[in-house]
């Protein structure tokens, strides 16, 4: 279902955080949690997820931190939302990649067009949607 999760907003909140600090160097995740008011061992697992799936890069040590692993401009919303959340789908019976059971009036379901179209609708748009673009959004706002 889209409804976007605690872990999805600090995990937006937190990659938007480095993106805007980009290329400067490596945050440890207890400084960005104070800086995002987010509990640091809940943003210590977020972490532990995106890097795993590729997007955070970790360096050990008194100097150590995580890193984007990626330029800001090369990571869409949409794909830090997929890898906290999962497929974004108003209703289960439009998922396309996962496993769902099949509803019995699928074939003939009224709605399921409109679903499929909000559906569609929103992987576009966060899949345009850049933190590299959030980012000077931001700066410009605060400048």
């Amino acid at each position: 279902m889209l409804k976007i999760s605690t872990k999805a907003m600090y995990g937006i909140k937190a990659i938007l955080d480095m993106a805007i600090n980009y290329p400067k160097d490596l945050t440890t995740v207890k400084s960005l949690a104070e800086r995002q008011n987010i509990p640091e061992k809940y943003l210590e697992q977020i972490f532990s997820v995106l890097r795993k799936a590729g997007y955070l890069i970790s360096t050990r040590g008194s100097m150590g931190g995580y890193s984007l692993a990626f330029p800001p401009q090369e990571i869409t919303v949409g794909d830090i939302l997929r890898v906290l959340e999962g497929e974004l789908v108003p209703v289960n019976c439009v998922t396309e990649h996962s496993y769902r059971a099949k509803c019995k009036r699928e074939d003939k379901c009224i709605t399921r067009y409109l679903w499929a179209e909000i559906r569609d609708k929103i992987n576009n748009i966060v899949d345009n949607v850049t933190f590299g673009e959030l980012a000077e959004g931001y700066k410009q706002i605060m400048n």
